[in-house]
């Protein structure tokens, strides 16, 4: 049975940084493209990062460049965000999502054929 489980989510002040961890059971892990997106208060759900399967190639939304990077430990079957010069506008639950499909990347459409988990809460004060 698959399992999708985010944790590393918490409170953090401007500035902060902030590990998220994505623990995906059920699949080849290595064989599925996988992401990160976010949903804050009263928006639409969004991509922030994905990977490839082969985790050679990733893609990061503009607002996040530079500041998220996104990375995967097969071995751990992990997926990673972390995060870093938290600002307050990334306050957004955040979700990993896994492609429904092997050796295909993951949407970036929130309604794709991906597998989403429960999520996780940041919140970034000023």
């Amino acid at each position: 049975q698959l399992q999708v489980v985010e944790s590393g989510g918490g409170s953090v002040q401007a500035g902060g940084s902030l590990r998220l961890s994505c623990t995906v059971s059920g699949l080849e892990f290595d064989k599925y493209g996988m992401g990160w997106f976010r949903q804050a208060p009263g928006k639409e759900r969004e991509i922030t990062a994905s990977i490839t399967w082969s985790g050679t190639t990733t893609y990061y939304t503009d607002s996040v460049k530079g500041r998220f990077t996104i990375s995967k430990d097969n071995a751990k079957s992990t997926l990673y965000l972390e995060m870093n010069s938290l600002k307050p506008e990334d306050t957004a639950m955040y979700y990993c999502a896994v492609s429904r499909f092997p050796y295909s990347g993951v949407s970036h459409s929130s309604s794709g054929p991906s597998y989403f988990g429960q999520g996780t809460q940041v919140t970034v004060s000023s």
